[in-house]
């Protein structure tokens, strides 16, 4: 079971590099219209919409982003505490 519970955390960490990646693309114009954009926000824009709903933009600063990291980084302490890998 901690083999189970080590991958998901991998794969949890992965995946806020992925979050992160999607929000440097918004910086260079046309990024996110490329095939790499458009992988990463078929991946990640599910998870982030939900954040988007609860967490405005300020200006031109979207943090529902940070948020969503945030509240990743909890889910994997929580996963950890879960699996004893603490």
């Amino acid at each position: 079971m901690q083999t189970l519970g080590a991958l998901l955390l991998q794969l949890m960490y992965l995946y806020s590099f992925l979050i992160i990646g999607y929000i440097l693309l918004s910086w260079f114009p046309n990024a996110r219209e490329s095939s790499i954009g458009q992988f990463l926000g078929r991946v990640v824009e599910p998870y982030l919409e939900p954040f988007r709903r609860f967490v405005p933009p300020l200006g031109m600063i979207d943090f529902s982003p940070i948020v969503a990291i945030i509240v990743l980084n909890l889910a994997r302490t929580g996963v950890a505490a879960l699996f004893g890998l603490m």
